[in-house]
């Protein structure tokens, strides 16, 4: 009994290492995933904060100018 469930348990560790060791499609549709997933979390934070990261930019710019002048 513990034999077989010890040998069930090793083979699904396989698969697994096998799954996140694969250079298929599998692995490629993870990072399609995140990326994703990065995109869009990029896109909610530029529209909430669209008018903080405008003014941050405006000002960083007058500053650079100021300097340069």
């Amino acid at each position: 009994m513990m034999t077989t469930l010890k040998n069930k348990i090793r083979m699904a560790g396989l698969k697994a290492r096998n799954v996140l060791a694969n250079p298929s499609g599998d692995q490629m549709t993870g990072w399609l995933i995140v990326v994703l997933i990065v995109v869009v979390v990029g896109a909610v934070f530029m529209t909430l904060y669209q008018g903080s990261i405008t003014q941050i930019w405006n000002s960083i710019v007058t500053k650079i100018t100021n300097l340069l002048n």
